[in-house]
């Protein structure tokens, strides 16, 4: 048997860009590269707040990062407007999988909302269609340059739209066209998974999968609802189920250390909430997107700094995490940098990083021979590190 390899993220042999990852909880129109969003807005007239490269990209991350969520909002609203056309969507995912490809990312899903994509005249089912097209392209394009990836479609419904069974229905029908799940985003709290229970209810009947925002604008209700409604296989960022988890430290000087994070001295009694406690026992995957969640306030009530998620209480105490980037333009992050954030804050090591891929793996909406391969194709790239 193999010896583990604890490396730590100082060790220059802990090259995480080069190991395979998987990416679950990645938004299409919060990936595109600058210089792409400049030459599509000026084919269809879209005003941008620059037209240099470096500070449009400095611009999505400062407004991002700004505490102001119209500001916020704003970004996605230059990305989908350059997302129109089956030229601009086809591009924007070719090119989403190249870049997932340069940070060693071997398979990944990849959510959208078609609905937001009708303004230059496509239907539903041309829009799929469109990033389809773009998605088979960077796949063939990433194989011709000697290396691999999968990718799949996360179809997405906006909650406030009310057009959940509509886009259920789109879903299902291009199930064997590049479709691998659900999805309802958009504003969560106010917007429950029970509002849309018909189309859950459709997708269950049709046995494709759903993955639910839930447990980062709103609490522990939102995440049992999501269950319970949504039917929900996977919890899209799921981060405030924590906020179901009780931790009473042995002393004071712990109680100012967060929990796993690498201090012998935090350790305390864990106390696990009836919801927690069933997320954590059935092993429903979490999709948590570190820097996301801060940004956005998700894990405001545990602190204002990376020090202060709750992702490694959540890993230390058997939730099955897994670690992903949300909207890669807006947060100015790889995935690559997440794990090298989480690495750096909590000590993660070799082996911690691989067993948080591997809940990824098999998370992912894949067959179960297709897991296994990808589960064997990852064990192997990390196992290269090993010697």
């Amino acid at each position: 048997m193999t010896e583990p390899i604890l490396l730590p993220a100082s060790d220059p042999r802990l090259d995480i860009r080069s190991l395979p990852k998987v990416s679950l909880h990645d938004h299409l129109d919060g990936g595109l590269r600058p210089a792409t969003i400049i030459e599509l807005a000026a084919e269809v007239g879209h005003e941008l707040p620059s037209t240099d490269p470096v500070a449009l990209g400095e611009w999505f991350r400062e407004s991002a990062d700004s505490g102001s969520l119209p500001r916020y909002l704003e970004t996605f609203d230059h990305t989908i407007a350059v997302m129109q056309t089956r030229e601009g969507l086809s591009r924007v995912a070719r090119e989403f999988v190249e870049d997932l490809a340069d940070d060693g990312v071997v398979y990944a899903e990849i959510r959208w909302a078609p609905e937001q994509h009708l303004q230059g005249g496509l239907s539903l089912d041309e829009a799929v269609e469109a990033v389809q097209e773009g998605l088979d392209a960077g796949v063939d394009a990433v194989e011709a340059s000697g290396r691999l990836i999968q990718v799949g479609q996360l179809i997405t419904a906006m909650r406030h739209a009310d057009r959940a069974m509509e886009i259920a229905e789109l879903a299902v029908r291009h199930r064997h066209n590049g479709a691998s799940g659900f999805d309802i985003a958009g504003a969560e709290d106010g917007f429950p998974a029970s509002r849309f229970s018909e189309a859950f209810t459709y997708l269950a009947e049709n046995q494709f999968p759903v993955t639910v925002h839930a447990g980062e604008a709103a609490g522990v209700d939102s995440i049992r609802d999501a269950l319970v409604h949504g039917r929900a296989l996977r919890l899209g960022h799921g981060v405030r189920i924590a906020e179901d988890i009780n931790v009473e430290f042995d002393n004071e000087d712990a109680e100012d250390s967060p929990a796993g994070a690498g201090d012998d001295s935090a350790v305390g009694m864990v106390t696990i909430g009836q919801v927690a406690g069933w997320v954590r026992d059935r092993g429903i995957p979490l999709e948590i997107c570190p820097s996301s969640n801060l940004q956005t306030g998700a894990i405001a009530s545990f602190g204002g700094d990376i020090e202060s998620h709750p992702i490694d209480l959540l890993y230390q105490t058997g939730f099955q995490v897994t670690v992903n980037t949300d909207n890669r333009l807006m947060s100015g992050v790889t995935l690559t940098g997440e794990f090298e954030l989480l690495a750096d804050t909590f000590n993660y090591d070799l082996d911690d990083i691989l067993e948080l891929t591997m809940n990824a793996v098999d998370a992912a909406f894949l067959p179960l021979e297709e897991r296994d391969a990808l589960a064997a194709y990852v064990t192997e790239g990390f196992n290269q590190l090993r010697g």
